[in-house]
């Protein structure tokens, strides 16, 4: 299986215990994608990155718009150009900081379009996450990715997330990147670039129970629902 189909699929069933919410679910996705970023064979979507975000902050400059959107891209795209594969992209610093900067881009341009616009909320948040995966997602990922999120976004009729929800969603896939690299007998360095150890195998199963046990919990209300229910009947 291929690298990002690999762990796209791996990002989707971790969310999966946590929420059903496409919003959630495609942010996630999307995070799962984006360390490989920092393959040098990715260079030339690297200089897309760093120079559309120049164009962004020019433009928002001009317009005397907030222009941090711009340079937030930018960020990101110097940060995969210097970056070693497998190092701080794929460390936890790195994921702290790429879920940050991505959540940066996502909430501020969501809140520059409702100020400047008046285009309808309802549909603006799953607009943006559609255009954000034109940005990280493998191009032969997207039609599978744009045509399923699109149709389960209007289906469920689903337009809410919480900025913290936008955060932590990113920050679920990018972790689930690490945990299946680790699974490789390359291993990760996990804090790069502050230590070079690599971590392995353990690392990823532990993880991986660590996951399923926070999304239990965050799934007890809902067991108890479906208890009392069941006792009722």
């Amino acid at each position: 299986m291929s690298s990002y189909k690999g762990h796209s699929l791996f990002a989707l069933i971790l969310v999966l215990m946590f929420s059903f919410n496409p919003l959630i679910i495609a942010l996630a996705i999307i995070g799962a994608n984006i360390p490989d970023f920092d393959h040098k064979f990715r260079n030339e979507n690297v200089y897309k990155m760093i120079i559309l975000g120049l164009l962004i902050f020019i433009s928002l400059y001009i317009l005397k718009l907030p222009y941090f959107i711009g340079l937030i891209i930018v960020f990101l795209g110097v940060t995969f150009y210097f970056s070693e594969h497998r190092s701080f992209t794929h460390s936890i610093p790195g994921t702290v900081i790429l879920a940050s900067a991505v959540s940066l881009i996502l909430i501020w341009a969501w809140q520059l379009i409702i100020n400047v616009t008046i285009l309808p909320n309802d549909y603006l948040i799953a607009i943006l996450i559609a255009l954000l995966s034109f940005l990280f997602l493998n191009k032969r990922l997207l039609p599978i990715f744009i045509p399923l999120f699109l149709i389960s976004v209007v289906i469920l009729q689903t337009f809410h997330i919480t900025y913290i929800q936008i955060v932590l969603a990113l920050f679920l896939g990018l972790f689930s990147h690490i945990v299946l690299d680790a699974t490789t007998p390359a291993g990760v360095k996990l804090f790069a670039p502050i230590s070079s150890k690599k971590y392995y195998k353990n690392f990823a199963i532990g993880s991986i129970f660590v996951l399923i046990l926070l999304a239990l919990i965050c799934r007890i209300p809902m067991l108890f629902t479906i208890f009392e229910r069941f006792i009722n009947y």
